[in-house]
């Protein structure tokens, strides 16, 4: 009995754990089927290899195209306009490769572990525990050949795509580093050039050349570059792009409905004289867009700019056809001629002889024409005096880019040559900018000075007749950094002012740039002028009833002004709070802060803003209603966060807090439709008929139109006084503004009709007797 038991217990403990063994591998076997499936659903979304084999060959082509005339094929000097634009290029180069390592470091990630989970999940030891069952152990090696050729491709596939996904990612990095290596490179040619602005570069002009390249390759490597600097930022800034088409648009909109206005008021004249911003509103609105919104575009390459001055000279000289004088029209058109060939010219990348020639002969003609205009030019027909100091600027930097020219100083030839004539005309532009702005807004407040919906509902007493001088101010700066971005020291004092703007400080456990803090600002003051703007909607100029009675259109936007200004503000602080990065914990720190200062000193601001917020909810009034609470009755001009304003019928403003308008006894006059019922006493005498009194009138109340049918007037005799019989009358009125007047109305005509019938009106009256008594006897 004593072996027997030890056999059954050993039986017992070898079946036990071969059960739970059989249940571990039965776990395990669907861990991995799992992991399986989530490994083939992994191979069919990923990246696909031939397409991220010809994004790296693209890189590697735009590369190489980069670094020509820079790195390969250099020449005897390097040029200042092939370092930046190599830099642009290969700037964006590296962002785009940077983000396709990225994809492919994730996915050679993500590959190795699907791997490492199921190398791991096939060799747990409980997989290789057989039990002694041949019947288990036959079906269990059936679960492992089921298991084996589910595994066998997928592992096959996993390792094949890693491996390809490896070859990619070296190829990655490698150009990644040597796109950072050329970088690095031209980062310090640049330092270099800067340093040494006024070296020579080449021998003098008449020497012969050292390095001669064709001069057809230096122009298509010019092309080429070019329009891989204009793609990428334009790939980069489509939002932008929209936005200035978008302002043309509204732009032209409002110039156009001005002129439509100076048009039905017959205000025009044949030679636009004052009026020119009028003659073309797709003209001006382009020019002016074009000129204030450039600045949008940070660092934009060269090509870029010349196509938006070239459509800003095009514009600017249809406007001044039969405008200006025929011998400044051509004086103008001769500076566009000239900054033309000088921005071509400044395309061109590499240096060669030719050029250099081609640079020389027109900075020459230049100079010697700025001269002749400055000496001979008839400066009493000049509109804008100020351009003669621009065409004197001219001279000096062509005769200057001439000199470097001749005795090899290329680069610095080439700065004075492009910013000499770039000098002249961006000048006339925004000068003509200036001009036009001041011509738009004088236009527009003279002819109209309330808000219409054709201008925009813009309030010309408030925008004034001239642009503020800091926008002279803003332009000059513009003017100065458009000519800086020319020279080759630019970059050397415009970074050190960047790096203070973007490097971390440190305030506690708080880092912050200032750079955020200007972002936190911008967004919060678009936030405010943008809840301003939607606040002008609720002017009372332009939220009356119409002559039907009816509320115009504007009044509704007005009755959910409160929250719109609410909703718009709020998203504003979030959106500049997520964009500089403040944490949670902080704002929670804040709102405690806030709390206790509620509870100490702040009720009555927080009771008017609660009241605030349940008016724009429960809308008791509305913008434009007519009302009267606690004995000022008025109309209702804006309702704010903290108080509202109510324009009393003397024209005065009451600025009322938001609690005591709920708080007192609200009377809405607008809230049932605007109509009024008008109580006329009267009073007639007591040998008048009382039925023809009524019929008269009756007829007076039945003739006047401005008397609402329904409900019905009536008619009542209501007591007898003193000296006459007592009458009441009622009528109802379709505006309560006209309730007055209507009832001044009817009390002359009913005074007319009581004339003419004879029926008198009576008025109090008394007699006094006086008793006269002598000696006991009375007199009277």
């Amino acid at each position: 009995m004593q072996r027997f038991a030890k056999q059954s217990a050993s039986s017992s403990a070898k079946e036990f754990e071969s059960d739970k063994a059989l249940l571990a591998q039965n776990k395990i076997f669907e861990e991995v089927k799992r992991n399986l499936q989530k490994a083939k659903m992994f191979l069919k979304k990923s990246p696909d290899n031939l397409v991220t084999k010809s994004r790296l060959d693209g890189i590697d082509k735009d590369f190489k195209t980069a670094i020509d005339g820079v790195i390969i094929n250099t020449g005897s000097a390097q040029t200042f306009r092939n370092l930046t634009a190599t830099s642009k290029i290969l700037t964006e180069l590296q962002v785009k490769a940077a983000a396709i390592k990225l994809i492919l470091d994730v996915h050679q990630e993500q590959l190795n572990t699907f791997r490492y989970k199921l190398d791991s999940l096939l060799s747990i030891p409980a997989l290789f525990k057989f039990s002694n069952d041949s019947a288990v152990l036959t079906r269990y090696i059936g679960q492992i050949k089921v298991v084996a050729y589910q595994y066998h491709p997928i592992d096959s596939l996993l390792k094949q795509d890693l491996l390809r996904t490896t070859a990619l990612l070296n190829r990655t990095n490698l150009l990644v580093f040597n796109l950072q290596i050329s970088q690095e490179e031209i980062s310090a040619y640049q330092q270099d050039m800067a340093r040494n602005s006024f070296k020579r570069e080449f021998a003098n002009i008449w020497d012969s050349a050292v390095y001669s390249r064709p001069f057809k390759e230096i122009l298509q490597q010019a092309e080429a570059k070019g329009m891989l600097t204009l793609i990428f930022y334009l790939e980069n800034n489509v939002g932008k792009l929209f936005v200035v088409l978008l302002l043309i648009l509204c732009s032209f909109l409002y110039i156009r409905s001005l002129k439509s206005i100076y048009k039905e008021q017959d205000l025009l004249t044949d030679n636009f004289e004052g009026k020119l911003v009028l003659r073309y509103p797709l003209l001006s609105a382009i020019l002016l867009v074009l000129n204030v919104s450039q600045f949008m575009f940070i660092s934009p390459p060269f090509v870029l700019n010349v196509i938006i001055w070239t459509l800003s000279c095009l514009c600017l000289t249809v406007m001044f056809r039969a405008f200006i004088t025929r011998y400044w029209m051509r004086t103008w058109l001769l500076m566009v001629v000239f900054f033309l060939v000088a921005a071509l010219d400044n395309l061109i990348l590499q240096a060669s002889r030719p050029e250099r020639w081609l640079v020389l002969i027109i900075s020459t003609v230049g100079s010697v024409a700025g001269a002749v205009i400055m000496i001979t030019g008839k400066k009493q027909e000049l509109r804008e005096k100020l351009i003669v100091l621009a065409i004197g600027l001219m001279v000096l930097l062509e005769f200057g880019s001439t000199l470097a020219n001749i005795f090899g100083r290329y680069n610095l030839a080439k700065t004075l040559f492009i910013g000499g004539f770039l000098n002249v005309v961006i000048a006339i532009l925004f000068l003509w900018t200036v001009r036009l702005i001041n011509e738009g807004l004088f236009l527009a407040f003279s002819v109209y000075k309330e808000q219409d919906k054709k201008l925009f509902y813009l309030n010309f007493d408030k925008v004034g007749k001239k642009v503020p001088m800091s926008f002279y101010f803003l332009l000059v700066f513009g003017w100065i950094l458009l000519l800086g971005r020319n020279f080759a020291g630019f970059e050397s004092v415009v970074n050190p002012v960047q790096d203070f703007f973007a490097i971390e400080r440190t305030l506690g456990e708080y880092t912050f740039t200032i750079n955020g803090l200007l972002l936190f600002f911008f967004i919060m003051g678009v936030s405010v002028v943008t809840s301003q703007v939607v606040s002008f909607f609720a002017s009372d100029k332009h939220l009356v009833h119409d002559k039907q009675g009816k509320k115009n259109v504007m009044q509704g936007i007005g009755s959910w002004l409160l929250l719109i200004r609410i909703v718009i503000l709020s998203v504003g602080l979030f959106l500049a709070i997520a964009a500089v990065g403040i944490p949670l914990d902080r704002i929670t720190i804040v709102i405690g802060a806030l709390g206790v200062g509620i509870g100490f000193g702040l009720q009555n601001i927080v009771n008017n803003l609660v009241s605030g917020l349940i008016i724009a909810f429960e809308k008791p009034v509305n913008v434009g209603d007519v009302v009267d609470i606690g004995g000022q009755a008025g109309t209702m001009k804006s309702v704010g966060f903290r108080s509202s304003v109510i324009t009393t019928w003397d024209g005065a403003d009451v600025v009322m807090p938001n609690g005591d308008l709920l708080s007192s006894h609200l009377i809405n006059w607008s809230l049932a439709g605007n109509k009024r019922r008008v109580f006329i006493p009267l009073g007639i005498d007591y040998d008048s008929d009382l039925p023809v009194v009524k019929t008269l009138v009756s007829q007076i109340l039945e003739e006047e139109q401005r008397i609402l049918k329904k409900p019905s007037y009536a008619v009542l005799y209501d007591s007898f006084s003193e000296s006459s019989i007592d009458m009441k009358i009622y009528f109802w009125v379709r505006d309560f503004k006209e309730a007055a007047l209507i009832k001044s109305d009817i009390v002359t005509a009913i005074n007319e009709k009581f004339k003419a019938n004879a029926i008198k009106i009576p008025f109090p009256q008394q007699e006094i007797y006086l008793h006269n008594t002598v000696r006991g006897k009375e007199e009277s």
